[in-house]
């Protein structure tokens, strides 16, 4: 299933937190994770009495690396500049929980780097995940934005980049249809970026970003269906303090 749609129906019909969190190194390494999770009282709003019938536990983890290797006749005949993408997801950790004993569904993607730049478009592992086993080229996925991460000197960014205009309107009008549907019902649909900096924060290019006491961290919550239809409104620049400042 295509994430993004993924993430579309969830936010609409079931209800989704999406969280994304990086610590920084002072040597510019370190680690990211996005986890999605579905919130219980929105999915049950909207599932009604199907919410006490499902039943359902699956519980797995993966690294990316593994369906290259179990999949390797198929990787073998996509293009180099496919597998030259596919390779950079390697290392990717992919954990999903689906427990309708616990009511707990979750999925979560990180990753390790050593550098900013090595940051992987997470929201995509999915859709890789599906290309591989299913022989697919990568010019079939219908992504719309790309997402970039830098850390140079005190500025660190993350850039978030319209790749097709066409799809994200197709998307924008899909999503404006379900907000129609789903209208009176009070679901959560929130999208958080919690970063963590090895130095204070002096400035933060989002006015609603909310800056912790140690001024090391911030938090910025946005509504995921904003973000699905302005994706471009996740850009974030902060800028710390220099080497030496305490």
């Amino acid at each position: 299933m295509k994430i993004y749609f993924f993430l579309l129906v969830l936010v609409l019909t079931a209800s989704c937190q999406v969280t994304e969190t990086i610590h920084l190194n002072p040597d510019g390494s370190g680690s990211i994770e996005v986890a999605d999770l579905r919130e219980e009282n929105s999915y049950m709003q909207l599932a009604k009495e199907e919410y006490s019938k499902e039943n359902i536990y699956k519980d797995t983890t993966y690294v990316f690396g593994d369906y290259i290797k179990k999949y390797q006749e198929t990787f073998s005949k996509t293009s180099v500049a496919d597998q030259n993408v596919f390779l950079k997801y390697s290392e990717v950790k992919v954990h999903k929980k689906a427990s309708s004993y616990e009511k707990e569904f979750r999925s979560s993607y990180s990753q390790n780097f050593k550098n900013v730049r090595d940051i992987v478009d997470l929201y995509k592992i999915d859709d890789y995940v599906d290309d591989i086993r299913l022989n697919y080229a990568l010019s079939a996925e219908e992504h719309y934005y790309n997402v970039n991460y830098t850390f140079e000197g005190n500025h660190f960014n993350r850039t978030v980049k319209i790749i097709d205009s066409i799809q994200l309107k197709k998307q924008f009008d899909e999503i404006e249809k379900m907000k129609t549907h789903y209208k009176g019902y009070k679901l959560v649909q929130s999208y958080v970026l919690n970063y963590h900096f090895p130095r204070k924060i002096q400035s933060v290019s989002n006015p609603l970003a909310k800056i912790n006491e140690d001024r090391k961290s911030l938090s910025v919550q946005f509504l995921l269906t904003d973000c699905l239809q302005n994706p471009e409104s996740t850009n974030l620049e902060v800028v710390l303090e220099p080497e030496g400042v305490n």
